[in-house]
């Protein structure tokens, strides 16, 4: 049964506007009936912008709203006692990532509101069509068991749950091995457009290798800026047992003295005398749909149709009518982990993640 989830959100930012402006698209679905800020004089024009009431704290907005869940999407610093502060009022929470700062920040919230089960992270990046494709291909069992997993795209927490979710391994101990390197780039784009500087400038570039044994292994790579500077391409490779997928080609030993070769591709409409307007369609693997655009007809970008996945597996959710999207302790793993590639690449020496209270989560391997 689909029906209309409402949700909240604590925050005006930039990115608590794009959640706002994609459930608007999916009015059918989900419900803005509420923000939070912190500063009295965002209040007018926040409620004027989002047509919707705005409060000075979280527990205000739960208490006169009462939605079924409330967005954390605030700064590293502030977002835990947010998060605790809403469990605490008895509604769940989706909450941005990370969901703490650092290691210690990660223990204490789940200390306080771990064993309710009432936070998800909003972790999105499996969700973009390119990788959920890759990810049913692995989940069929396409290049058989997942063994090393390389992502040079994205940083930290959002790298590290690509590689975990690809692996399909669990919140056991990770070996982290990691260096950075300076070198001159140009960098000609920023989060906010070009910026007519075609100088290179000393970029930072961190390697890391992820061991989480049983024979499974990551390797991180990310360049400073790498989001949006097209200047480094994005490149992901998953290697298994009887393949591995690398980008958009697929190797794969089919049978006896046979290994072919394969790609996804992606229908892509609005091209030439296409007149169904600009949008990903689907994306297939030997003639096969193995993804396809929940929102056809909206144009979003990849990135959007990924936030609105989430945001609608969130609301699924927080009305017991679907899964967990990303519980807490996948979230607070990933960004431990992510610590760890940071402490290593610091210190030029290895770090080991320990056995974390988060481990024995409920439902979580």
């Amino acid at each position: 049964m689909t029906t209309t989830a409402t949700f909240g959100v604590v925050g005006g930012g930039w990115r608590a506007e794009f959640f706002v402006r994609l459930a608007a698209m999916l009015p059918d679905r989900l419900t803005l009936v509420g923000a939070a800020v912190r500063r009295a004089e965002s209040v007018e024009p926040l409620s004027r912008r989002w047509q919707v009431p705005v409060y000075l704290s979280p527990e205000e907005l739960v208490a006169k709203q009462r939605p079924d869940f409330v967005i954390s999407s605030v700064s590293w610093d502030a977002n835990p006692e947010i998060v605790a502060t809403l469990v605490e009022s008895g509604v769940r929470v989706l909450s941005e990532t990370p969901p703490a700062p650092d290691a210690d920040g990660l223990r204490r919230l789940w200390d306080r509101v771990g064993g309710s089960g009432a936070v998800q992270v909003a972790e999105q990046y499996l969700l973009m069509p390119g990788h959920a494709a890759r990810r049913a291909l692995v989940e069929r069992g396409v290049i058989g068991q997942p063994t090393s997993v390389q992502i040079s795209s994205t940083h930290m927490y959002h790298a590290v749950s690509m590689i975990r979710g690809l692996l399909g391994v669990g919140l056991g101990p990770v070996s982290v091995s990691a260096s950075r390197f300076t070198a001159p780039l140009v960098d000609p784009l920023t989060r906010d457009g070009w910026t007519g500087d075609d100088t290179p400038k000393e970029a930072a570039t961190t390697l890391a290798t992820l061991d989480f044994g049983g024979g499974a292994s990551g390797l991180y790579d990310f360049t400073d800026n790498q989001w949006h500077n097209q200047l480094r391409l994005r490149r992901i490779t998953i290697r298994g047992s009887h393949g591995e997928i690398a980008d958009d080609t697929v190797v794969r030993l089919a049978g006896e003295r046979t290994i072919t070769r394969s790609a996804l591709l992606r229908s892509q409409l609005g091209y030439d005398l296409n007149l169904d307007g600009y949008d990903t369609e689907h994306i297939t693997f030997d003639g096969e749909v193995v993804y396809r655009n929940p929102f056809v007809g909206l144009r979003l970008m990849d990135e959007e149709i990924a936030i609105a996945s989430m945001l609608l597996a969130t609301g699924a959710w927080a009305r017991e009518e679907g899964p967990a999207p990303y519980p807490l302790a996948q979230g607070c793993q990933d960004h431990l982990v992510a610590l760890a590639v940071e402490e290593s690449a610091a210190k030029g020496e290895r770090v080991v993640t320990g056995v974390e209270p988060w481990h024995g989560a409920a439902g979580v391997e």
